[in-house]
């Protein structure tokens, strides 16, 4: 069983934290304390991801391969368009990622008879082995993230962040109907090129 975490510490700044983490505390606690929310979101999401990356690296397993894995063991067998979607990442970004898990052994891609243009995704059973390693991981994070905080507040903040996800989808359907979309990468290295030409 794990030790009970020690609290009297978390509100302050850790002692062996990178000084990236220090500046991130730092702003939010000295100079920012009411700065937007997406930016205290962007920074949580940061220290998410960067401690989940640590101990997923000791299973040489990468935080992009984590996000489609943790697709494939609840939907398995998805075509690479719908696991794109899933994950809300461009196709090019899905396909380069996937070739990669296939070279690890993790997934296959195959095309189905019933339909020659569409690539479907499974997991391999050393991919699917993956799950019983990896969630453990990703609950210590959850668990590490939420220490100290009761259980009012985390569930204050889960209904909060659904009603930002609610908006936001709200917000960008509506966006897509006055026809506005998010460009890919090449589109906005372009868009950037030229504004950099035209301010010169």
């Amino acid at each position: 069983m794990k030790p009970k975490r020690d609290l009297s510490r978390v509100s302050t700044v850790p002692d062996a934290a990178d000084d990236g983490t220090i500046a991130i505390l730092r702003h939010w606690r000295e100079a920012v304390p009411n700065d937007r929310v997406a930016h205290l979101i962007k920074d949580a999401m940061r220290g998410l991801m960067r401690a989940l990356q640590m101990r997923l690296a000791e299973h040489s397993v990468s935080f992009g391969h984590w996000t489609f894995l943790r697709i494939l063991w609840e939907n398995d067998g998805l075509t690479q368009r719908e696991l794109s979607e899933r994950a809300g990442l461009q196709e090019p970004t899905t396909y380069a990622a996937l070739k990669a898990m296939e070279k690890l052994g993790y997934v296959t891609r195959k095309q189905l008879p019933d339909s020659r243009k569409k690539v479907y995704v499974f997991l391999t059973p050393k991919g699917r082995a993956l799950k019983g390693k990896l969630v453990p991981l990703a609950e210590e994070v959850n668990e590490e993230a939420l220490a100290g905080a009761s259980v009012q507040d985390i569930a204050a903040t889960r209904r909060t962040l659904l009603v930002i996800i609610e908006n936001l989808a709200r917000d960008e359907a509506e966006q897509m109907r006055l026809e506005h979309r998010i460009p890919s990468t090449r589109e906005l290295a372009r868009l950037v090129a030229e504004a950099d030409e035209a301010s010169s």
